[in-house]
């Protein structure tokens, strides 16, 4: 039998507890050195490049500078392809995710009378260019297409595109195709991994440049978009999948270890727990897995093997529910569930994760694909600082100020003299009687 990897917190030193807060994303070095070269190639060589890795990387034999970009008639085709009930669920999770963006995003503009006269706010613009990624490499993600693509068209960005790697027959997943047509975007390009940051960075004679790009990818991605984070916004940090499945007393374990294959299945290089302080949540956990896995797929059932019986997943036991809280928050998760049919008596001591689903009728499937809320979140404790995407990843902002006549003398006051105490001769000068000269004329 598989051995799962099985942690007691209270055993573990610490340099073993440190270990466990690891992702398989931690060393970069290696796909830093391999992305190099291929950044290089696509500044100097543009589209050509894109072919050359496309063919190599993605078996895209047949993918040509002509075909980089996807056509209108292979949009209409993809209608055609995709089984009506696909096309109808991915139209359900996008008025969910519409719902919830559009109740996001921010008024244009706010002002506050800060003093009598004195007034400061904000004003928001969308982001002039922004580049989505939707990885393909262990399988198709539309439900990323519409996570990305919904809120950046709500923000009203003018200039939306698509990322995503060709299939070897040099076409784009048609579900791909039909998210982004019904999220209204019409801008896909055929390529993925390093070269598709790169490409989004440098521009090509077929890519425009964006200013930004989001989306998850392998560490090929992310290797890319740390280099190139001096060139294009990498947005927020969103390597491979990773998931913690808090299980207490109240539930079945059985289901615990269902919820935690979700994330587990997406790759290898994954990471996904169960918590608990139930021994027999624990075992029970334990005894479901290999029922779970002879329901799945032989390709699921591999990755999520190798990361349940690695050194990134498996089942942590701890002495306590405040042992359990610390150990979230130390881990700081992409996804969490808080499986527990009490579970706002667990919301409030968790602080640091990314999304939170609550209870025994929210798995992370539901999360990922048509609850509403933004799927594509910070991994690697990025949500110690980062949030899920949303309207605001595709916003900037202004701020603004205007002072009246009546309101500028006693704020000009206050000004001078501290422009005088830090020295600034101009800044004093701004707002001394110079300007009272210049404003009676």
């Amino acid at each position: 039998m598989t051995s799962v990897s099985f942690h007691t917190i209270k055993n573990l030193s610490r340099t073993e507890y440190e270990t466990l807060l690891k992702r398989s994303e931690s060393d970069l070095s290696f796909f830093s050195e391999k992305v190099k070269p291929i950044i290089e190639a696509v500044r100097t060589q543009g589209d050509a490049a894109l072919v050359q890795f496309g063919r190599e990387f993605d078996g895209a034999r047949s993918l040509t500078k002509a075909t980089l970009k996807v056509s209108q008639a292979e949009f209409d085709g993809a209608f055609k392809s995709v089984a009506p009930e696909v096309i109808e669920a991915i139209r359900y999770g996008i008025e969910n995710i519409k719902t919830f963006h559009e109740v996001q995003k921010p008024e244009p503009m706010w002002l506050k009378e800060i003093k009598p006269g004195a007034f400061a706010g904000d004003r928001y613009t969308p982001i002039q260019s922004v580049a989505l990624y939707v990885p393909r490499g262990k399988g198709a993600f539309p439900s990323v297409t519409m996570m990305t693509a919904v809120p950046a068209i709500i923000a009203e960005v003018p200039n939306v595109a698509i990322f995503t790697p060709p299939t070897e027959d040099g076409s784009v997943d048609a579900a791909t195709l039909v998210a982004a047509r019904i999220a209204g975007v019409e801008t896909v390009y055929k390529c993925g991994g390093a070269q598709a940051v790169a490409a989004a960075a440098y521009g090509t004679e077929t890519i425009q440049r964006a200013l930004k790009i989001v989306g998850p990818g392998s560490p090929w991605v992310v290797a890319a978009k740390k280099q190139l984070a001096g060139l294009i916004d990498p947005g927020l940090p969103a390597g491979p999948s990773e998931a913690i499945i808090f299980a207490d007393e109240t539930v079945h374990g059985g289901l615990a270890a269902l919820d935690v294959l979700v994330e587990a299945e997406h790759g290898s290089d994954s990471s996904a727990y169960i918590v608990t302080h139930s021994r027999r949540v624990a075992d029970e956990a334990l005894a479901a897995l290999p029922d779970h896995w002879a329901r799945m797929t032989e390709q699921r059932v591999e990755f999520s093997k190798a990361v349940m019986c690695g050194k990134n997943g498996g089942i942590i036991l701890t002495s306590s529910l405040e042992e359990s809280y610390t150990f979230i928050n130390d881990y700081a998760p992409e996804h969490l569930e808080l499986l527990s049919t009490e579970p706002f008596e667990h919301l409030g001591h968790i602080t640091e994760a990314s999304e939170i689903l609550m209870g025994p009728h929210t798995p992370v499937s539901i999360g990922n694909f048509v609850l509403g809320p933004n799927a594509v979140l910070p991994t690697s404790r990025g949500a110690a600082t980062y949030g899920p995407l949303s309207v605001h990843d595709f916003i900037k902002c202004s701020s603004i100020g205007y002072v009246t006549r009546p309101g500028y003398s006693t704020m000009a006051k206050h000004a001078r003299v501290l422009a005088k105490y830090e020295g600034f001769s101009s800044h004093e000068n701004a707002v001394s009687e110079m300007r009272d000269q210049y404003l009676r004329k």
